[in-house]
C-alpha cells in the first residue's frame, strides 16, 4: 500500500513538473512517446504527446506497450536523480557506457526525442528517484 502512494505522489509531481517545464514547453511540439523508466525495484511506462505527460503507469503488466526503455538498477537512478549528480551519472550516455544502465527498443524514437527526453529526465533531479 505504502509503495503505491509514494509511485503515485511521483508520478503527479513529475508530470507537474515535467509539464510546467519551460524548456519541454519550447521544444515539445512534436515529442511523443512511450518509454519505460525500468529501476529495478520499480518501473513505470511515461506516455507523451505533444510534450505533455498523459499518463504515467506504475510496474506495468508484462503486455503494457512502450516503444523503448531506459533499464537501470535503483542505486543508478538515485544517483542519476541527485543535484548535482556524481561523475558518471549526469545523463543516459555516460551511464550506459559506464554504469548499469541500458537503452532498448525502438532507438529511433529515443533518438527523434533525445533533447525533450534528456530534459525530462534531469527533471528527476527535481521531484528526485521514486526507488
Amino acid at each position: 500500500m505504502r509503495t503505491t502512494v509514494v509511485a503515485d505522489r511521483w508520478a503527479e509531481e513529475f508530470q507537474r513538473v515535467s509539464d510546467g517545464d519551460a524548456e519541454i514547453s519550447a521544444h515539445g511540439r512534436y515529442f511523443s512517446c512511450d518509454y519505460l523508466l525500468d529501476m529495478g525495484e520499480r518501473s513505470y511506462i511515461v506516455r507523451v504527446h505533444r510534450g505533455k505527460i498523459e499518463e504515467i503507469v506504475a510496474d506495468p503488466g508484462p503486455l503494457e506497450a512502450y516503444q523503448f526503455a531506459l533499464r537501470a538498477s535503483a542505486d543508478t537512478w538515485r544517483k542519476f536523480s541527485q543535484n548535482p549528480p556524481p561523475p558518471m551519472f549526469h545523463g543516459i550516455w555516460a551511464a550506459s557506457f559506464r554504469e548499469d544502465m541500458s537503452l532498448e527498443g525502438d532507438l529511433l524514437v529515443l533518438m527523434q526525442n533525445l533533447r525533450c527526453l534528456t530534459r525530462q529526465l534531469e527533471l528527476l533531479r527535481v521531484t528526485g528517484a521514486p526507488v
